[in-house]
């Protein structure tokens, strides 16, 4: 018995199968222009033969490194982690939607110590295309660099004369429903608990001060600049809370993470939640369902929002442009308030 010819490449495929090398490279990407009996046919031989073309060669080839690198900038939050919750999730989403369109992911956690850390990233020729989760304080850095880089979208909030491509929730429309939210349940102190140096959370209070002028409580607002890691240590939140002259009827967070650390802090000083505080969150994440009392939250949709992220970055890698995505959140009301 006479041993099959070894293949080495294409082109030794190619000979075997009786067609060009431009027709086997294309039957094993699935790419169109020949016939699905010539695709299956070739497929077929490069099992028989155990030959699996070499993917780095290929993007080589054609510019391409098959992975998408997602940063997350923490310029002003340098204690957070990518434990966090909301990153977790918004990971996990991401993973899934890119290796469905057959990417890899990149990750990097980036602390910022100049204004080019982006563009150095951009130009290593590691990733297709990148996505940014959250903006930080680095607006004018993602503006910057996406003049010129077309294969970047963003997680964030959208501004007028924004240059970066976003994808997020109405924030301003966030605020406004958690904080109306609290209104409608008796509050009339209310105090926000975020850091609005990001784009996304100074939105959110923007629409709580919203809320509260349309109210008539305008004067009713106190704003504690609790940080998106307080989740890792509440104890900031617990002294605000013990010391303040006037302590609140209502809490809107600016995340669940810290709407979580509100909850234990409210629980160690004896304050009922939600009879003699309201407390609501933002994101909408699936750990909100086991807090004790279990946390009302004005949801994002996470899973919809990442799959316009991927959509529209492979879009863009493919040369379209295209705007940013603003969705609207909705109430989840739960027991908290």
């Amino acid at each position: 018995m006479t041993d099959r010819p070894r293949i080495r490449n294409i082109a030794d495929l190619a000979k075997i199968a009786g067609v060009s090398p431009g027709t086997v490279s294309r039957a094993l990407s699935g790419a169109g222009l020949i016939s699905q009996k010539t695709r299956e046919r070739i497929q077929a031989l490069a099992r028989e033969h155990e030959f699996r073309p070499n993917i780095m060669a290929r993007n080589l080839r054609i510019q391409r490194t098959g992975a998408i690198g997602v940063l997350i900038p923490l310029g002003h939050e340098t204690g957070q982690h990518i434990s966090d919750p909301f990153f977790i999730t918004m990971l996990g989403l991401l993973a899934d939607s890119l290796t469905e369109r057959g990417y890899d992911l990149v990750l990097s956690r980036v602390i910022p110590t100049d204004d080019d850390w982006l563009e150095r990233y951009a130009d290593s020729g590691r990733v297709d295309g990148i996505i940014v989760i959250g903006q930080s304080d680095q607006s004018a850095v993602l503006d910057r660099v996406a003049a010129r880089y077309r294969p970047l979208v963003v997680w964030g909030g959208h501004s007028r004369g924004q240059v970066h491509c976003s994808v997020g929730s109405d924030n301003v429309a966030g605020g406004d429903i958690a904080t109306s939210h609290l209104i409608a349940r008796g509050c009339k102190r209310i105090t926000f608990f975020g850091d609005p140096t990001p784009l996304e959370i100074a939105q959110r209070l923007e629409g709580c001060r919203q809320a509260l002028a349309r109210a008539g409580l305008g004067d009713a607002l106190t704003v504690f600049p609790a940080h998106l890691a307080a989740g890792l240590d509440d104890s900031d939140i617990t002294a605000y809370l013990a010391n303040a002259e006037q302590r609140p009827d209502g809490i809107f967070a600016a995340s669940d993470v810290i709407a979580m650390s509100a909850l234990r802090a409210l629980a160690e000083l004896g304050m009922a939640v939600p009879d003699a505080v309201k407390v609501i969150g933002y994101d909408g994440l699936a750990l909100g369902e086991h807090t004790v009392p279990r946390l009302s939250t004005v949801k994002q949709d996470l899973t919809t929002g990442a799959r316009n992220l991927v959509d529209l970055l492979l879009r863009r890698i493919a040369g379209e442009d295209t705007s940013s995505v603003v969705m609207m959140p909705e109430l989840v009301a739960r027991l908290s308030t």
